[in-house]
Protein backbone atom coordinates (compact mmCIF):
# COMPACT_ATOMS: atom_id res chain seq x y z
CA UNK A 1 0.00 0.00 0.00
CA UNK A 2 1.05 3.87 -1.30
CA UNK A 3 -0.62 6.47 1.41
CA UNK A 4 -0.71 9.78 -0.53
CA UNK A 5 -1.82 12.98 -0.33
CA UNK A 6 -3.52 12.89 -3.76
CA UNK A 7 -6.39 10.50 -4.81
CA UNK A 8 -5.94 7.92 -7.66
CA UNK A 9 -9.17 7.75 -9.76
CA UNK A 10 -9.20 4.77 -12.45
CA UNK A 11 -7.44 5.67 -16.04
CA UNK A 12 -5.49 8.27 -14.14
CA UNK A 13 -1.60 8.74 -14.22
CA UNK A 14 0.30 8.86 -11.29
CA UNK A 15 3.95 9.63 -11.84
CA UNK A 16 6.23 9.27 -8.51
CA UNK A 17 9.74 9.95 -7.03
CA UNK A 18 10.55 7.01 -4.72
CA UNK A 19 12.91 8.25 -2.31
CA UNK A 20 12.07 6.39 1.00
CA UNK A 21 13.62 3.15 1.79
CA UNK A 22 10.61 1.25 2.69
CA UNK A 23 8.80 2.66 -0.35
CA UNK A 24 11.83 1.84 -2.75
CA UNK A 25 11.47 -1.75 -1.56
CA UNK A 26 8.04 -1.69 -2.26
CA UNK A 27 8.61 -0.59 -5.96
CA UNK A 28 11.20 -3.59 -5.72
CA UNK A 29 8.58 -6.45 -4.29
CA UNK A 30 5.86 -4.78 -6.87
CA UNK A 31 8.11 -5.13 -9.82
CA UNK A 32 9.15 -8.82 -9.01
CA UNK A 33 5.37 -9.58 -8.82
CA UNK A 34 2.15 -8.65 -10.87
CA UNK A 35 3.10 -4.89 -10.78
CA UNK A 36 0.36 -3.74 -8.74
CA UNK A 37 0.00 -1.63 -5.12
CA UNK A 38 -3.07 0.26 -3.62
CA UNK A 39 -3.31 3.98 -3.25
CA UNK A 40 -5.19 5.57 -0.70
CA UNK A 41 -5.54 8.98 0.75
CA UNK A 42 -3.79 10.69 3.77
CA UNK A 43 -6.53 12.53 5.55
CA UNK A 44 -4.26 13.79 8.02
CA UNK A 45 -0.68 13.21 8.51
CA UNK A 46 1.94 13.45 6.30
CA UNK A 47 3.29 11.13 3.52
CA UNK A 48 6.78 11.01 4.93
CA UNK A 49 7.81 9.03 7.94
CA UNK A 50 4.36 7.23 9.08
CA UNK A 51 1.68 8.01 11.37
CA UNK A 52 -1.20 9.17 9.14
CA UNK A 53 -4.98 8.60 9.00
CA UNK A 54 -5.41 6.66 5.71
CA UNK A 55 -8.73 6.60 4.47
CA UNK A 56 -10.21 3.22 3.81
CA UNK A 57 -11.58 3.37 0.04
CA UNK A 58 -8.18 3.19 -2.53
CA UNK A 59 -7.44 2.42 -6.00
CA UNK A 60 -5.44 -0.24 -7.43
CA UNK A 61 -2.10 0.77 -9.11
CA UNK A 62 -0.30 -0.95 -11.70
CA UNK A 63 3.35 0.22 -12.89
CA UNK A 64 3.60 1.17 -16.35
CA UNK A 65 7.15 2.46 -16.37
CA UNK A 66 9.69 2.23 -13.99
CA UNK A 67 13.46 3.55 -14.02
CA UNK A 68 15.92 3.04 -11.10
CA UNK A 69 18.17 6.07 -11.06
CA UNK A 70 21.97 5.52 -10.04
CA UNK A 71 21.50 6.39 -5.89
CA UNK A 72 18.56 3.71 -5.24
CA UNK A 73 15.68 6.32 -6.17
CA UNK A 74 12.69 5.08 -8.43
CA UNK A 75 11.00 7.12 -11.20
CA UNK A 76 7.72 5.44 -11.42
CA UNK A 77 4.24 6.10 -13.54
CA UNK A 78 1.06 3.57 -12.71
CA UNK A 79 -2.17 3.94 -13.85
CA UNK A 80 -5.32 4.01 -11.37
CA UNK A 81 -7.60 0.91 -11.89
CA UNK A 82 -10.21 -0.79 -9.93
CA UNK A 83 -11.99 0.49 -6.45
CA UNK A 84 -10.97 -1.27 -3.10
CA UNK A 85 -12.48 -1.09 0.42
CA UNK A 86 -9.58 -1.45 3.34
CA UNK A 87 -10.67 -4.24 5.48
CA UNK A 88 -7.57 -4.05 7.84
CA UNK A 89 -4.54 -2.44 8.12
CA UNK A 90 -1.67 -4.98 8.67
CA UNK A 91 1.97 -3.89 9.83
CA UNK A 92 3.70 -0.85 8.16
CA UNK A 93 7.21 -3.27 8.37
CA UNK A 94 9.29 -3.12 6.11
CA UNK A 95 6.23 -0.80 4.09
CA UNK A 96 2.32 -0.30 4.78
CA UNK A 97 -0.18 -3.33 4.18
CA UNK A 98 -3.23 -3.68 4.13
CA UNK A 99 -6.43 -6.96 3.34
CA UNK A 100 -8.48 -5.11 1.21
CA UNK A 101 -11.44 -6.42 -0.97
CA UNK A 102 -12.71 -4.80 -4.46
CA UNK A 103 -15.71 -2.25 -4.72
CA UNK A 104 -16.91 -2.60 -8.28
CA UNK A 105 -19.09 0.20 -9.41
CA UNK A 106 -22.49 -0.56 -9.93
CA UNK A 107 -23.84 -0.76 -13.83
CA UNK A 108 -24.11 2.69 -15.80
CA UNK A 109 -27.53 3.48 -16.86
CA UNK A 110 -28.28 3.81 -20.27
CA UNK A 111 -28.61 7.95 -19.36
CA UNK A 112 -24.74 7.96 -18.91
CA UNK A 113 -23.73 9.87 -22.48
CA UNK A 114 -25.86 12.57 -21.50
CA UNK A 115 -24.14 13.02 -18.24
CA UNK A 116 -20.85 12.51 -19.14
CA UNK A 117 -21.76 15.09 -21.81
CA UNK A 118 -23.37 17.78 -19.54
CA UNK A 119 -19.86 17.41 -17.16
CA UNK A 120 -17.54 17.64 -20.59
CA UNK A 121 -19.34 21.06 -21.61
CA UNK A 122 -18.91 22.03 -17.83
CA UNK A 123 -15.07 21.07 -17.76
CA UNK A 124 -14.57 22.67 -20.99
CA UNK A 125 -15.95 25.91 -19.71
CA UNK A 126 -14.53 25.96 -16.73
CA UNK A 127 -10.92 25.38 -18.44
CA UNK A 128 -11.38 28.04 -21.02
CA UNK A 129 -12.70 30.63 -18.06
CA UNK A 130 -9.15 29.80 -16.60
CA UNK A 131 -7.57 30.53 -19.47
CA UNK A 132 -8.58 33.53 -19.74
CA UNK A 133 -7.42 34.15 -16.75
CA UNK A 134 -3.75 33.09 -17.45
CA UNK A 135 -3.36 29.50 -16.33
CA UNK A 136 -1.73 28.54 -19.09
CA UNK A 137 -0.61 24.86 -18.16
CA UNK A 138 -4.07 23.60 -19.27
CA UNK A 139 -5.12 20.73 -21.75
CA UNK A 140 -8.19 22.54 -23.89
CA UNK A 141 -8.11 20.18 -26.15
CA UNK A 142 -10.06 17.12 -24.11
CA UNK A 143 -10.95 13.97 -26.58
CA UNK A 144 -13.00 11.99 -24.88
CA UNK A 145 -13.29 8.48 -25.71
CA UNK A 146 -16.70 6.61 -27.35
CA UNK A 147 -17.50 4.52 -24.40
CA UNK A 148 -19.32 6.25 -21.47
CA UNK A 149 -17.53 4.55 -18.56
CA UNK A 150 -14.06 5.44 -20.09
CA UNK A 151 -15.40 9.01 -20.79
CA UNK A 152 -16.40 9.65 -17.30
CA UNK A 153 -12.93 8.40 -15.87
CA UNK A 154 -10.84 10.80 -18.14
CA UNK A 155 -13.49 13.83 -16.99
CA UNK A 156 -13.02 12.96 -13.45
CA UNK A 157 -8.51 12.16 -13.97
CA UNK A 158 -8.57 15.70 -15.83
CA UNK A 159 -10.95 18.11 -13.39
CA UNK A 160 -9.36 20.68 -11.12
CA UNK A 161 -10.34 19.19 -7.94
CA UNK A 162 -8.96 18.93 -4.62
CA UNK A 163 -8.02 15.65 -2.90
CA UNK A 164 -11.20 16.05 -0.50
CA UNK A 165 -13.42 16.58 -3.61
CA UNK A 166 -11.80 13.40 -5.48
CA UNK A 167 -12.37 11.14 -2.71
CA UNK A 168 -16.04 11.55 -2.71
CA UNK A 169 -16.29 11.06 -6.27
CA UNK A 170 -14.16 8.42 -5.88
CA UNK A 171 -16.33 7.06 -3.33
CA UNK A 172 -19.72 7.51 -5.49
CA UNK A 173 -21.68 4.24 -6.19
CA UNK A 174 -21.02 4.25 -10.23
CA UNK A 175 -20.42 6.53 -13.06
CA UNK A 176 -23.70 8.59 -13.25
CA UNK A 177 -23.59 9.17 -9.47
CA UNK A 178 -19.82 10.40 -9.98
CA UNK A 179 -20.86 12.49 -13.26
CA UNK A 180 -24.23 14.19 -11.14
CA UNK A 181 -21.70 15.16 -8.62
CA UNK A 182 -18.61 16.62 -10.84
CA UNK A 183 -20.85 18.79 -12.91
CA UNK A 184 -22.18 20.24 -9.28
CA UNK A 185 -18.52 20.18 -8.27
CA UNK A 186 -17.65 22.13 -11.46
CA UNK A 187 -20.67 24.52 -11.73
CA UNK A 188 -19.25 26.26 -7.75
CA UNK A 189 -15.42 26.19 -9.11
CA UNK A 190 -17.09 28.16 -12.18
CA UNK A 191 -18.78 30.50 -9.89
CA UNK A 192 -15.90 30.70 -8.17
CA UNK A 193 -13.71 31.62 -11.42
CA UNK A 194 -16.32 34.12 -12.40
CA UNK A 195 -15.94 36.26 -8.86
CA UNK A 196 -12.18 36.00 -8.74
CA UNK A 197 -12.46 37.18 -12.85
CA UNK A 198 -14.74 40.55 -10.96
CA UNK A 199 -12.19 40.64 -8.49
CA UNK A 200 -8.86 40.36 -10.03
CA UNK A 201 -6.19 37.49 -10.78
CA UNK A 202 -5.63 34.57 -8.42
CA UNK A 203 -4.83 31.33 -8.31
CA UNK A 204 -7.76 29.84 -9.61
CA UNK A 205 -6.97 26.09 -9.07
CA UNK A 206 -7.48 24.54 -5.61
CA UNK A 207 -4.21 23.60 -3.88
CA UNK A 208 -3.69 19.52 -2.37
CA UNK A 209 -4.54 21.22 1.24
CA UNK A 210 -7.94 22.44 0.29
Amino acid sequence: MFPLGSVLTRGQLLPLHIFEPRYRRLVGDCLEGDGTFGVVLIERGSEVGGGDVRSDLGTLATIVDARALPDGRWAVVAVGGERFRVLHWGDDDPYPCAEVQPWPDAAASATLPEAVARAAERLRALLAMAAEMGVDDLRLDLELEDEPERAADQLVAASPVGPLDRQRLLACDGPDGRMALLAGMLDDAAEILRAQMLSGPEDPWPSEGD
